[in-house]
């Protein structure tokens, strides 16, 4: 994938995993998992039940449920002149259909909760033809598109409106349950810092503000709480490394910690302090655990799994075995059912696709 780093987006999942030795993140193997493995690690995973292979082909991340858990939005490509476009299909993995603008580069789609509108990132108003890529020269890094902004639209494309102008950065958006507030990752004040605004992009509020990377947040079910994933370096020199990045519009994603706040900002507390790159936390419906992705199995840092973890930091527990990236999970509302990302049966090398389980506590 190559795209945004949205929850740092799947877009540049395949590129992370050759390079972290994570494009949003290749956090993929580099080659397909034989079946007697991936009948093996299946039988590790405890809480998945029913497993269903929704993708075939291509590189697809980031599905999300709708709020009545009838649809799944996310986002994918196939071929590597492709860029990757917002899709929505049901749960069966069924009608399939493009809902973004198919120009230009977008990431992080998401449902409002009325089940009638999309909220995406897109950078089809500057062109409409696919960003470069960013230059690996200086190790593995992600792109922060200038032109990726905000929009809302209907299921069939209309009513297409734009909800972020500033100059930068604005992606990794995701809506409460209520559907009053937006969540999202900015760089309108000089850093990569998380905001909030009202659903129609009024109220711009700036939540974070130590130097570094934050962003990826979801809310808890109950709106309440956020929860994210950032990057603080201390050193002086990882501090002045991380502004040359963001100065060319690129960020360094190898070491990621996760953290929740309350939805104003206030009593922020870290939940992760291993070193490595943590990613797309959720929370649980009943807010006390958040589910992520992690390579901190892995000593090559190739290796993503989904662990679970409670909200205080305690009690993690791993919930993925299979060889190459397992990332992005989400609960459904009544935390029945898991959607994530996987290498997993891949017909090819590189290919991404989305899966669906029933859940087992």
């Amino acid at each position: 994938m190559r795209s945004a780093i949205c929850a740092v987006a799947a877009g540049s999942l395949v590129l992370l995993l050759l390079a972290i030795s994570r494009g949003a993140a290749a956090f993929q193997s580099q080659r397909p998992a034989q079946p007697q493995a991936q009948a093996q690690a299946q039988a590790q995973e405890r809480h998945l039940r029913n497993l269903r292979q929704l993708t075939f082909a291509g590189e697809n991340a980031e599905a999300y449920f709708s709020a009545d858990d009838r649809w799944l939005i996310f986002q994918g490509h196939e071929g590597p002149d492709t860029c990757d476009q917002i899709y929505a299909m049901d749960v069966s993995g069924n009608q399939r259909r493009l809902v973004s603008t198919g120009k230009g580069r977008t990431t992080c789609g998401y449902f409002f909760p009325t089940g009638d509108r999309l909220l995406f990132s897109s950078t089809h108003l500057a062109s409409e033809a696919c960003p470069p890529r960013p230059d690996y020269s200086r190790g593995y890094v992600w792109p922060l598109e200038k032109s990726y902004d905000l929009f809302t639209a209907n299921w069939d494309g209309s009513a297409l409106r734009r909800l972020t102008s500033t100059p930068g950065y604005d992606a990794e958006a995701t809506i409460s349950r209520d559907g009053g507030k937006i969540v999202f990752t900015s760089v309108r004040d000089g850093d990569l810092d998380i905001y909030t605004m009202d659903a129609d992009g009024a109220n711009v509020r700036q939540l974070t503000n130590e130097v570094g990377y934050d962003g990826g947040a979801f809310f808890s079910a109950d709106g309440k709480q956020i929860v994210y994933r950032a990057h603080h370096p201390t050193d002086p020199k990882q501090i002045e490394d991380y502004k040359a990045l963001l100065r060319d519009g690129l960020v360094r994603p190898t070491t990621l910690e996760l953290f929740v706040m309350n939805t104003d900002g206030s009593n922020r507390r870290q939940l992760t302090r291993n070193g490595a790159a943590n990613f797309a936390p959720f929370f649980h419906p009943d807010g006390k655990r958040v589910i992520f992705s992690s390579n901190q199995a892995d000593p090559s840092g190739r290796e993503f799994d989904i662990y679970l973890i409670n909200s205080d930091g305690t009690g993690q527990e791993r919930i993925t075995y299979a060889g190459g990236f397992d990332g992005f999970p989400m609960f459904s509302s009544d935390g029945k059912r898991l959607v994530f990302a996987s290498n997993r049966n891949a017909a090819k090398t590189g290919d991404t696709n989305v899966f669906i389980a029933d859940w087992v506590d």
